[in-house]
């Protein structure tokens, strides 16, 4: 069981983390002019803007919340007067709101790829597979937010998951802090590490290619040009 709970907790978020670094390497180096999102707007354009509105409006809250939760200690959190109720009033109703969000916005999306037979049949293996596993880990996530934590208000993954989270970067992982830790908790971690590890190979890549030179680029002038005779 130690050698599970080492492999688990220990091997498998670095097994994710070097395959999410040198697999975007190798995607980039062999098939950079593939690094796209291949749009279906083509050919369905109502529950995509719906969809990918809530949940990119979701989103980016939800990273910064977990973020926040799982690298600045509870100490530091003090410090800067947010005390534990303030932050539990925080992470429960702002994020639950913000993963609502999220978790409508990603259900639109999943249930477009997988119902709307044209966009299914424009869609990869990975695009189907990226987005079941998108929904499940914000449906897992929301679980352990709404329910887990109101089962067992005891919990606090601040004072586990993160010392845990925290850790792992410093080179210095402990398998036991995770062993009272919640089962949705733990799943939550763990498909969202495997997340990483499959992101190099699908079309999350376009995350990193936010055409941000476009702000200061030079406008683009149209000139009619009068036929020659």
């Amino acid at each position: 069981m130690e050698t599970l709970d080492k492999f688990i907790w220990v091997v498998f978020p670095y097994l994710c983390i070097a395959i999410f670094i040198f697999g975007h390497l190798y995607r980039y180096g062999i098939d950079k002019f593939h690094w796209t999102a291949k749009s279906s707007e083509f050919i369905e354009k109502k529950q995509l803007m719906m969809g990918s509105l809530l949940f990119h409006m979701g989103i980016i809250p939800v990273i910064f919340g977990h973020i926040g939760g799982l690298v600045i200690p509870i100490s530091w959190m003090n410090a800067m007067g947010v005390s534990p109720h303030l932050y539990h009033i925080g992470a429960i109703y702002i994020g639950g709101i913000f993963g609502f969000m999220t978790l409508i916005g990603m259900f639109i999306l999943t249930f477009r790829r997988f119902t709307i037979s044209s966009v299914r049949k424009l869609s990869s293996f990975s695009d189907l597979a990226v987005n079941a596993l998108l929904l499940f880990i914000v449906f897992v996530g929301m679980y352990a937010t709404l329910v887990t934590n109101i089962v067992q208000p005891e919990f606090d993954y601040r004072m586990t998951i993160s010392v845990w989270f925290r850790d792992l970067f410093l080179f210095n992982a402990n398998p036991a802090i995770m062993a009272s830790v919640p089962l949705s908790f733990k799943i939550h971690v763990l498909t969202g590490f495997a997340i990483f590890a499959f992101w190099p190979f699908s079309r999350l890549v376009h995350v990193w290619s936010v055409p941000l030179n476009y702000v200061g680029r030079s406008y683009i002038l149209y000139r009619r040009h009068k036929p020659t005779n």
